[in-house]
């Protein structure tokens, strides 16, 4: 989709719908609009009973003195609630009911709104990736494949022309994130039984034909079983898919710098194993994967980025069913770095999978960070719910820029303490640590299992369970947390 950025008068130049945003109150953000024009809306605003709140919208054809054929009028909400929540909801709002309407181009006022303190970058980025996200649409698996988007240019008004260069600025960079996020939600929404280890391996592998300087190299279970993965491969044992290592590597730094690297949860289906999940909601168990859609989906943005950073991906991919092989609760297993596991619950599958990735990520890439994401628990979902991601690292420095970079780009995440008080929940008789802990503090026993396994580098886990998916009727995968990775990489860029 094109984004051009116009500083002609939307007012008078044709174009085929325009989007101007309204602050409660009935206020305008336009502020070239002809007299008659004003009278008209104010009009219509009236009789519509359109106060400009937040989620409103109103639909109005040929307005005297105004070029466009079709206006389309969006609320802002109040004065307090100005700021990039409320333009992104706005941007999502519009795109929706254009596409819908068949509106094929059309220019948005609402990058030139005054949105709190939002410059021309992120006005024109949070608009974008507002847009591409809103006009998302999957249907990979459908007899019947849906319309194309009607709407394929929405045009930017910004009077000011020195405005302009940071708003393209702000354009391409939501177009590589956006592009991202629409990977990361494509793989996510795939059923387990076309999104498999295999199929995911050979995403990554597509992924770098198209950006050739992204290296992929997939590693298979005999090399697994060679470097020790104990945990790891115990996992897969009742599949009948074999497990991938799946690695990326960006080198946009310099050679001697060492990487940063993102870790993600690849069970393209879980079913718990032998400690079955309840039939209720298993078919979202495909969207296990997300952590490791969404590492993929990074690299697809830091590739058309084009940032200068070393980076390395790793996602190990494998499912969790149950089988006469399976996991057994009491089963021991040994993990790469040597520590011994007791498998309280099979169901507690992804630290297995995680733990030895974390472990081959820092013997052989000796990075400088690691950040690891994953729909591990459902103990995070109910503490957090569906807003922001749980984020545990002891690294103060680390804490504050992820939170930052949250904040910041629309993908928040919320610390929450990562103790060594939580360790003894962890103990075993029979091994060195049980993969499972009490219900209590569940999110944190698990990121405190994962700690025992990072030595010497800076590292925070992300539990994505609540946030990477939505459930109910707009059920999908929302592609976070594309969006913080990629601004947290920003941050270290600029």
């Amino acid at each position: 989709m094109k984004f051009p950025i116009e500083a002609k008068s939307a007012t008078r130049d044709a174009v085929g719908a325009l989007v101007i945003g309204v602050r409660e109150g009935r206020r305008l953000q336009a502020a070239d609009l002809p007299r008659e024009a004003k009278a008209h809306l104010a009009d219509a605003m009236a009789g519509a009973r359109f106060e400009g709140r937040r989620d409103q919208s109103l639909s109005l054809f040929r307005v005297p003195d105004l070029a466009a054929e079709w206006v389309l009028l969006v609320g802002l909400g109040s004065d307090q609630e100005q700021g990039a929540r409320s333009l992104r909801r706005a941007a999502a709002r519009s795109a929706k009911a254009l596409d819908d309407a068949g509106i094929k181009t059309a220019t948005t006022l609402l990058a030139a709104a005054a949105c709190g303190d939002l410059d021309p970058y992120w006005r024109a980025r949070h608009l974008v990736e507002a847009t591409e996200d809103a006009l998302y649409r999957y249907d990979a698996t459908k007899s019947k494949k849906d319309k194309p988007r009607a709407l394929g240019q929405l045009a930017l008004n910004l009077p000011q022309a020195r405005e302009h260069a940071s708003a393209k600025r702000g354009v391409a960079h939501a177009a590589a994130i956006a592009a991202g996020v629409a990977l990361a939600k494509e793989l996510g929404n795939l059923p387990g039984n076309v999104c498999t280890p295999r199929y995911l391996a050979t995403q990554a592998l597509a992924l770098g034909k198209r950006h050739p300087k992204v290296k992929v190299t997939v590693l298979e279970e005999r090399e697994l079983a060679k470097l020790g993965m104990g945990a790891f491969l115990s996992v897969s044992l009742g599949s009948r898919q074999p497990p991938k290592l799946i690695v990326l590597e960006w080198r946009g730094g310099k050679k001697s710098e060492a990487p940063c690297a993102f870790v993600g949860k690849g069970l393209t289906f879980d079913a718990g194993g032998i400690s079955l999940k309840p039939p209720t909601a298993m078919d979202e168990m495909k969207f296990d994967m997300c952590g490791g859609a969404a590492v993929l989906g990074l690299f697809e943005t830091v590739a058309r980025l084009g940032l200068k950073q070393n980076l390395v991906g790793v996602v190990p991919a494998s499912e969790n069913l149950p089988d006469g092989q399976a996991n057994k609760p009491g089963d021991i297993v040994t993990s790469m770095s040597g520590q011994t596991i007791e498998i309280l619950n099979t169901d507690a599958e992804g630290r297995l999978i995680l733990c030895d990735a974390l472990t081959w990520v820092q013997r052989t890439k000796c990075p400088k960070l690691i950040v690891d994401c994953a729909t591990l628990t459902g103990a995070c979902a109910i503490a957090l719910g569906p807003h922001p991601h749980g984020l545990f690292t002891t690294d103060g420095a680390l804490s504050a820029a992820l939170v930052a970079a949250g904040e910041t780009a629309g993908d928040r995440a919320w610390p929450l303490p990562l103790w060594d008080d939580y360790q003894d929940q962890l103990k075993s008789n029979f091994a060195d640590v049980a993969n499972v802990g009490p219900r209590e503090g569940g999110a944190i026993t698990a990121a405190c299992f994962l700690a025992r396994f990072v030595k010497d580098v800076p590292w925070a886990h992300l539990d994505i369970a609540g946030t990477a998916w939505r459930s109910g009727a707009d059920k999908g995968s929302t592609g976070r947390p594309v969006p913080l990775l990629t601004q947290f990489l920003l941050d270290r860029d600029a």
